[in-house]
């Protein structure tokens, strides 16, 4: 198997017969179908033909001797060699990006950029301004990857992430951006049969809305826990979603993100319950610098800040 140079920033390959510099639209090709998986997604991103990008696919492995996708039913999927080489091939992408902007002062992004969160910043915060977001980058792809728990941007499963946990291992480049707050709310209809010896601190003749076994880790669900002191609670769920469900339907008493209570109609029963998280930017320090990489993050570190007090729950 013929080595990858890993010192320069032009992919190219050696060979008996001499120097093969490869051609930089099969580099451009190569990363397309990394990026997007099939050959028709990375087709139409490229305006060209299937059958055009299928050659080149081809040429730059017979260039490279190596096979650099599996070619599945479902798709093109990256083999070890392959997954070496999108490093390499997006440092040549950067390279003509900036010979191209230096000429043409071209102002778009392309390619794609990978963000790790929580599916309640997501829907909630996130999604609602990536519109504005779109008008600036409109050919920068972005994918969001709600299952935050099976993502380590250390291995490079996301570029980047916006997390309540704070790494603490791995090449990554770490910013706290702000803080999560978290409040015990219920619904109005609750409220009017509660006891009326209920007040602050006071949750025996409570019911509660809580976690299941798999997210008993939970700041939120260890809170409850303490306060039932071994009752049950009336119903557990597992994803914040259900237990707004739950508690607008007035089964309960639940511990819900201020900035997600605040639309779904509850009222607070104790806004400062001393569970708030810390809201950390987490990037890859090798795409650190990265233009596509930078843009989201600066979009992201934004968004958190000018969102600090909603989040807090001030």
């Amino acid at each position: 198997m013929k080595e990858l140079d890993k010192s320069d920033n032009v992919i190219s390959v050696s060979e008996k017969s001499g120097r093969n510099n490869l051609v930089w639209d099969d580099a451009r090709s190569f990363l397309a179908v990394a990026r997007y998986g099939t050959l028709s997604a990375a087709a139409q991103t490229l305006n060209i033909g299937i059958a055009t990008l299928s050659r080149r696919i081809d040429r730059l492995e017979a260039a490279l001797d190596v096979p650099l996708f599996v070619r599945q039913q479902s798709g093109y999927q990256l083999t070890e060699d392959g997954a070496e080489l999108v490093e390499k091939a997006e440092a040549l992408e950067e390279a003509a990006r900036a010979l191209g902007a230096s000429v043409n002062h071209h102002p778009y992004l392309t390619g794609k950029v990978r963000l790790a969160t929580a599916e309640n910043l997501a829907t909630t915060l996130i999604l609602p301004a990536l519109p504005e977001f779109r008008k600036l980058h409109p050919r920068l792809m972005v994918e969001i990857v709600t299952d935050i728990t099976a993502v380590n941007v250390h291995r490079r499963d996301a570029d980047l992430a916006v997390r309540m946990v704070k790494p603490t291992r791995g090449n990554v480049a770490i910013r706290r951006l702000g803080t999560l707050g978290y409040g015990l709310y219920a619904s109005s209809d609750y409220l009017a049969t509660r006891q009326a010896d209920s007040d602050r601190g006071n949750y025996e003749s409570d019911s509660f809305v809580s976690w299941g076994e798999v997210q008993a880790h939970l700041p939120a669900a260890q809170w409850v826990e303490r306060i039932l002191r071994g009752r049950q609670p009336v119903i557990t769920t597992t994803s914040l979603s259900t237990q707004i469900a739950a508690t607008a339907a007035g089964l309960g008493l639940a511990v819900i993100p201020h900035f997600l209570a605040e639309g779904a109609g509850l009222t607070c029963v104790d806004a400062d319950i001393g569970i708030d998280q810390p809201i950390y930017l987490v990037i890859q320090s090798d795409l650190a610098q990265a233009r596509r990489t930078r843009v989201m993050a600066d979009f992201l570190s934004d968004l958190i800040i000018a969102n600090r007090s909603r989040l807090q729950g001030h």
